[in-house]
C-alpha cells in the first residue's frame, strides 16, 4: 500500500492570533475560500482591460469596476440561493430569533452551488446590458471567458479547504489523498468507525472545549461514541473532539495525522480533476476560439457546453452531498444539474448562430472578411 498523503492544509491564508468580534460573528482570518473568489474577479478584470485595449470590445474601461461588482453581486447571491434550493432546501425555512435570523445568510457555515452562481451571473448581466443598453450577448461572452478561470480558482480552494472531495481510489494509486473531514461523515453512516480512531483521540491529548481544558483519552472517547445517538452532552463532545481532530491536522500535528492515517479511505482529488477540467481546459478552449471575433454569444455558448461536459466527467470522480446521495442512473445531483443545463445551452447556441450580428471580441482585431463563422 501506497504511504497516502493526508491533507493538512489550513482553510486560512492568514490566521489572526486573536478572532475579531462581529457581533454574534467571530471572524478568524482570511479564508483562501475568499481569496479564490477575488482572484477569480480579477482574472475577469484583465480579460475584458486587455480587450478594451485591443479594441475588440464596446465596454469602456471606466465601467469594468461597476461591471464585475454587478457580477460578484450576482455570483455570491445565485450560488447561495443555488445550494440553497438544490441541495439543501431546508436552509430556506431556517429562522431564528438571533442573527442572522435565516439560514440562507449562514454564508460563514458554507455552501455555494456552480449552477447557482452561473444563473447569478447570468440575471446580473441581462440587467447590466438593459441597463446599459449594450449587447447582452456580448457582455455574456466576456463574463464566461473570464468566469473560467474563475471557477478554477474556486476548485482549489475546495482542495485546500478539504471540502467536496472525491470517490475511494485504489489502494495502490500514488496521487490518492486522505481527507480528516471524512470523519464528519462517520458520525451518520458508522460509528464503529469512530470507535476505531481512539489512538488519534490519544494523540490529540489535551484540548480546549468552551475555555476550558480537557484532556480525552480513548476510554472517554468510546463511552461518548455509544451515547452519541442518545445522549445530548456525548454529541457535543465527540464533534468537539473530531473539529479539534481536523484543526490538529490543519496545524501540522505529525501526532495526529500518523495515527489517524491508517482509518481514513484513500480519495481521488476531485477538487483539482475539476479544477483542472471545468477550469483550465474551458478557458484554453475558449481561448482557441476567441483568437478571433465571433458573433456575440459564440463565446458563452461554447462555455456552457463545455462547462457542463466538464462536471459530468468531472464528478464521476467525486463523492455526491452526503444528504442526497446517488440518484437516478447512478449520477449526482450535479450531474442532472449539468444535463439540463446542456440543454438549455444547445438551444441557446442555434439561436445565437441564427442571428445576423457581426463578430465582436477576440484576442486581437482582424479584417471584417476573416470575421465570419
Amino acid at each position: 500500500m501506497t504511504n497516502t498523503f493526508v491533507h493538512d492544509f489550513s482553510p486560512f491564508a492568514i490566521k489572526f492570533p486573536q478572532a475579531l468580534q462581529m457581533g454574534t460573528l467571530h471572524l478568524e482570518g482570511i479564508r483562501w475560500y475568499g481569496l479564490a473568489y477575488l482572484a477569480g474577479f480579477i482574472s475577469g478584470y484583465w480579460v475584458i482591460r486587455f480587450m478594451i485595449k485591443q479594441g475588440t470590445t464596446t465596454m469602456k474601461k471606466d465601467e469594468i469596476a461597476d461591471f464585475i461588482t454587478t457580477v460578484a453581486i450576482g455570483t455570491m447571491v445565485g450560488g447561495r440561493l443555488g445550494y440553497c434550493i438544490f441541495y439543501a432546501p431546508h436552509l430556506l425555512t431556517d429562522f431564528s430569533s438571533s442573527p442572522p435570523f435565516w439560514g440562507v445568510l449562514k454564508v460563514y457555515e458554507g455552501g455555494m452551488a456552480s449552477h447557482g452562481g452561473i444563473l447569478g451571473v447570468v440575471l446580473s448581466c441581462l440587467w447590466w446590458a438593459k441597463k446599459r443598453k449594450v449587447n447582452l450577448f456580448h457582455i455574456l461572452d466576456l463574463v464566461t471567458f473570464g468566469g473560467s478561470l474563475g471557477i478554477f480558482f474556486g476548485r482549489l480552494a475546495n482542495f485546500i479547504n478539504g471540502e467536496l472531495w472525491g470517490r475511494e481510489a485504489p489502494a495502490d494509486l500514488t496521487w490518492a489523498v486522505k481527507f480528516p473531514s471524512e470523519i464528519y461523515s462517520w458520525t451518520k453512516e458508522s460509528l464503529n468507525k469512530l470507535m476505531e480512531i481512539s489512538p488519534a483521540v490519544d494523540a490529540l491529548g489535551k484540548i480546549s472545549i468552551n475555555g476550558e481544558p480537557i484532556q480525552v483519552n480513548s476510554l472517554l472517547w468510546k463511552n461518548w461514541v455509544q451515547n452519541y445517538r442518545t445522549n445530548m452532552n456525548a454529541w457535543n463532545m465527540v464533534n468537539e473532539v473530531i473539529e479539534k481532530m481536523i484543526q490538529a491536522t490543519q496545524s501540522g500535528q505529525q501526532e495526529v495525522i500518523a495515527a489517524l492515517a491508517p482509518y481514513l479511505t484513500p480519495r481521488y482529488p476531485s477538487q483539482l480533476i475539476q479544477a483542472g477540467l471545468e477550469g483550465l481546459l474551458v478557458f484554453f478552449i475558449l481561448s482557441v476560439i476567441w483568437l478571433k471575433p465571433r458573433k456575440p454569444g459564440i463565446v458563452s455558448a461554447w462555455f456552457g457546453i463545455l462547462y457542463c461536459m466538464a462536471r459530468i466527467i468531472g464528478e464521476q470522480f467525486r463523492m455526491p452531498d452526503q444528504q442526497i446521495g446517488f440518484q437516478w442512473l447512478g449520477l449526482t445531483r450535479g450531474q442532472w444539474l449539468s444535463v439540463v443545463m446542456l440543454a438549455l445551452v444547445l438551444v441557446y447556441m442555434f439561436y445565437v448562430r441564427s442571428k445576423s450580428t457581426s463578430p465582436m471580441g477576440g484576442w486581437k482585431q482582424i479584417r471584417a472578411q476573416e470575421n465570419q463563422e
